[in-house]
């Protein structure tokens, strides 16, 4: 059986990093995918640090044609919904993401990984992100009470058993900016209109408007995925790293859809006080598939 890589389910981390490379001029995307897997013996953490590492979909299926999920594409066009509103394509080859309990040791693995990755690639997008309020986001809401229980989600959230790429999963990874006056100067309850549940017990509201994000991301309709939202930036500038897995592309492209307004012209309304600067799938492999390019540890 394809066993995932540890760190996708690996909850209570207090600290996060998302390096984002690009392959260098002239080097290959085998390199670097073994280069990536070698980083650390796949089925382990490394310094108390939980190591997941995902590719470009083309890249991947490159590299290992048998074990890449059929029409997986990447973030390659921006997604133009209604309004003028758009989420911008930023897609990059690979994607490292680290967590653990504390930022110093966060802070010399990924020190140490970009080093080793120099000559191959380069770093072109790096965040940090930690918990806020043990799980809320940095509009006040709970985010992931949708997610499945870690007994169900690997069921739900991986690539099945039998098909190319098993035991890997689909990582859709964007940063949104908020615009904190703007959602601020709403009222409690004109918050909860806005994300269609309550703000203190993120309990459904049973009149939510078509419009709120929970109707627009209703995975009853979409699917299951598995949430691993973490805020991000400073006390002036910051917003939410949406990280979402999926053992298909399509839900999170659906929700993407619907957010944006273009599956019946009602748009989020939480894109009006929030803003995408970021967009990129992934590929994340299991273990299995990625040790067969690992060096000797």
């Amino acid at each position: 059986m394809s066993t995932p890589q540890g760190g996708i389910f690996a909850l209570g981390t207090a600290s996060h990093a998302y390096l984002e490379f690009e392959v260098s001029p002239g080097r290959n995307g085998r390199d670097l995918v073994a280069a990536i897997s070698s980083l650390r013996e796949p089925r382990t953490t490394m310094g108390g640090v939980n190591l997941v590492a995902g590719f470009r979909p083309e890249l991947w299926r490159e590299v290992a044609p048998d074990d890449a999920p059929a029409g997986l594409e990447g973030f390659n066009a921006d997604l133009v919904g209604i309004d003028g509103f758009v989420m911008p394509a930023t897609q990059h080859d690979a994607v490292l993401w680290l967590s653990g309990s504390a930022y110093d040791v966060i802070f010399e693995v990924a020190r140490t990984a970009i080093a080793e990755l120099r000559q191959l690639a380069s770093l072109v997008e790096e965040t940090s992100s930690w918990p806020y309020r043990h799980d809320r986001d940095l509009t006040g809401f709970v985010d992931g009470t949708e997610n499945p229980s870690l007994i169900d989600a690997p069921e739900l959230t991986l690539v099945p058993e039998g098909r190319p790429g098993a035991g890997g999963t689909i990582l859709l990874l964007q940063k949104w900016a908020h615009d904190v006056a703007a959602w601020e100067s709403l009222s409690t309850t004109e918050q909860e209109r806005a994300m269609g549940r309550t703000k203190d017990d993120s309990v459904e509201l049973e009149d939510r408007p078509p419009n709120s994000h929970v109707a627009r991301n209703d995975q009853e309709q979409f699917g299951k995925i598995f949430r691993r939202n973490m805020p991000y930036g400073t006390v002036t500038d910051h917003g939410t790293m949406f990280v979402g897995f999926c053992g298909e592309q399509r839900p999170l492209v659906a929700m993407l859809e619907s957010m944006a307004g273009l599956a019946d012209g009602v748009r989020d309304a939480i894109t009006r006080y929030t803003r995408p600067l970021t967009g990129a799938f992934y590929f994340v492999p299991s273990t299995q598939d990625l040790s067969r390019f690992a060096g000797p540890a």
